[in-house]
């Protein structure tokens, strides 16, 4: 395969990289893009140096089988033509496309087969958030049609990119050494603080990133669900953890949906709670699954069952579930030189 990343030097570029030489991913050829202040970057893959190419509107994508894109919406809509045009598949990782009908929202537990279908070249990578809590969600479908979801989400540094990271980090040891602290990547300080505040506010009270997880649940899992959620930035460095109600419309003991995640793709059950074993964002960052943990039948509704969940959201959350997306592709036949 001769595949491209745009927006290589990002937090989640640099996380293709490790998955793509992790899983031994067919790439017989790697480009890599990026904007002005990235261009001529090298990046190590396989034992070989890559330099970063500035992203044009020119012929760079002639030949590429798949490209992987998070370099923003904004870039993905400017560049989507310039990618696609030659045949390309774009697997993007903005909030560009997602709810765009003729463009296919994939993660590859859920909703696989949707990606064979693409008439514009394109295929949306979810939200991060989203992401890990449908993986788990799909375990207790299976069980019973969910009819409604609360979650609270706790999201760390990362999901704010690798300068948020940073961050968060240099505000911890301005707060220790009693300087003032640098505030730029976040609305306030996050260290020793927690935000309930991720992207804008819409009209309705809630932010845009609250309003992905509502519709993109239903597109991703062809459900009528309705989704409710309160996303929190937590002064946690990587990995995601996210607190769900789920009301089914017959009752489901929590046994049986511990059987069902056992039996589950990408989840790992982590759920000992009186030996203290749950999942935590500490030590799960770097790893594949998302893991559930602290289920319990919902003592507020007749059909509800509460849990809580943990996933890398750089990995999972973001260029794991693209890279997977690609892997089903070519298992399918469905991507491949032309």
């Amino acid at each position: 395969m001769r595949v491209a990343i745009v927006g290589a030097s990002g937090a989640v570029g640099q996380e293709f990289l490790k998955v793509l030489e992790e899983r031994s991913f067919p790439v017989g050829e790697l480009l890599l893009f990026g904007s002005q202040r990235s261009a001529g970057r090298k990046y190590a893959f396989r034992g070989k140096e890559t330099e970063v190419r500035l992203l044009q509107h020119n012929d760079d994508f002639r030949g590429v089988d798949i490209a992987f894109t998070s370099a923003g919406a904004g870039v993905s809509r400017e560049f989507a033509e310039t990618i696609t045009r030659h045949g390309a598949v774009m697997i993007d990782n903005s909030s560009a496309f997602r709810m765009d009908e003729d463009v296919p929202l994939v993660v590859p537990e859920c909703n696989a087969e949707d990606a064979l279908l693409r008439p514009r070249g394109i295929i949306a990578n979810p939200n991060c958030t989203t992401i890990m809590m449908v993986v788990v969600l799909q375990c207790l479908e299976k069980l019973s049609h969910i009819k409604r979801i609360h979650v609270a989400s706790y999201q760390a540094a990362s999901g704010a990119g690798a300068a948020a990271m940073a961050e968060l980090e240099l505000q911890y040891r301005e707060v220790l050494e009693g300087k003032p602290v640098t505030v730029s990547k976040f609305a306030y300080q996050l260290a020793y603080n927690v935000i309930p505040q991720i992207d804008v506010f819409t009209d309705n009270g809630y932010t845009k990133e609250e309003m992905k997880m509502f519709n993109e649940t239903k597109k991703i899992m062809h459900s009528d669900a309705r989704c409710s959620a309160m996303c929190v930035r937590v002064p946690s460095l990587r990995s995601h953890s996210e607190a769900v109600w789920a009301e089914t419309e017959q009752p489901v003991s929590p046994d049986e949906f511990k059987e069902a995640i056992r039996q589950g793709k990408g989840v790992q059950l982590m759920d000992d709670p009186s030996n203290k074993v749950y999942p935590m964002p500490l030590f799960l960052a770097g790893k594949d699954d998302v893991y559930v943990g602290r289920i319990r039948k919902d003592l507020a509704s007749e059909n509800g069952l509460t849990f809580w969940l943990v996933g890398d959201q750089i990995k999972k959350g973001a260029a794991l579930n693209a890279v997977q997306i690609a892997e089903y592709l070519i298992e399918k036949g469905s991507v491949g030189r032309r």
